[in-house]
């Protein structure tokens, strides 16, 4: 029987401990969590990534310019204030904390360095996917095309 409380009391003590570690989820603690978030994974850096895939599909001799152009052209502010309000918005404090410690460890740095390349082999079928199945909704309820 003491084993028992003893177990119990253990219990207990975990579950009130966890509680103790949760964040208050209010919008200036969900910011700070966005903000360490941004920090582990930086839009800039991403959509370099990105840019550096897009260009493998232009040819050659123009790469370098598309580059140039995509960055000069990418409003890297009105994403990231887009990411941070969304974030804000949509998850809680505990959950972006969570976010911001996965993708500030290594391993979550390494699955980072590898998304433009899982996204550049995923977009093309998504779009393609998402093309025949609008052209399919429309055609199966005479939307205009």
């Amino acid at each position: 029987m003491t084993k028992i409380r003893f177990v119990m009391a253990a219990a207990l003590v975990l579950l009130l401990a966890s509680q103790a570690f949760c964040l208050d989820d209010t919008v200036a603690n969900r910011k700070v969590q966005v903000e360490r978030y941004l920090k582990a994974v930086p839009p800039a850096e991403l959509f370099q990534d990105m840019t550096e895939k897009l260009a493998t599909q232009v040819p050659p001799e123009n790469r370098e310019m598309f580059k140039a152009t995509m960055s000069k052209n990418l409003d890297l502010n009105a994403i990231t204030k887009a990411t941070s309000d969304a974030m804000v918005k949509h998850f809680t404090a505990d959950e972006l904390a969570a976010l911001a410690n996965f993708y500030g460890s290594p391993v979550g740095k390494s699955a980072m360095k590898k998304f433009a390349d899982y996204m550049a082999d995923v977009m093309p079928t998504l779009q393609e996917e998402l093309e025949k199945a609008a052209e399919k909704t429309s055609q199966q309820y005479a939307l205009p095309q």
